[in-house]
């Protein structure tokens, strides 16, 4: 179970870093569909990580929370989830670009 996890946040990181410069490709959505991804962050992920982010049944997502983080496994774990945990995937709801680009701002400053 461990190795298949660290085999796609692995594969996931792969799929998001640009070959040899180790830079996130967090494609920007649309105007229409960046409102929507703020709306689940602020609603549906709000309701386990505090509404304002700061934390609840999860952990908080303030950028002094994760900035020692590593963004490709963020975003692995919003795409994927963490099983044996709380933290369901969101796969169904988000491309794995949307994933990188909600922590991307996560990791700056959520928007309002």
């Amino acid at each position: 179970m461990l190795l298949s996890r660290k085999f796609f946040a692995l594969f996931f990181a792969l799929t998001v870093t640009i070959a040899g410069t180790g830079q996130s490709v967090a494609a920007e959505p649309d105007a229409a569909r960046q409102k929507e991804l703020v709306r689940l962050v602020r609603q549906d992920c709000g309701s386990c990580h505090g509404m304002t982010l700061q934390g609840g049944l999860g952990p908080a997502l303030l950028p002094a929370t994760l900035k020692d983080k590593p963004a490709e496994g963020l975003a692995a774990t919003i795409y994927y989830g963490r099983p044996g945990t709380p933290m369901p995937p969101w796969k169904q709801f988000v491309s794995e670009a949307e994933a990188s680009w909600i922590v991307d701002k996560l990791m700056t400053e959520f928007p309002h």
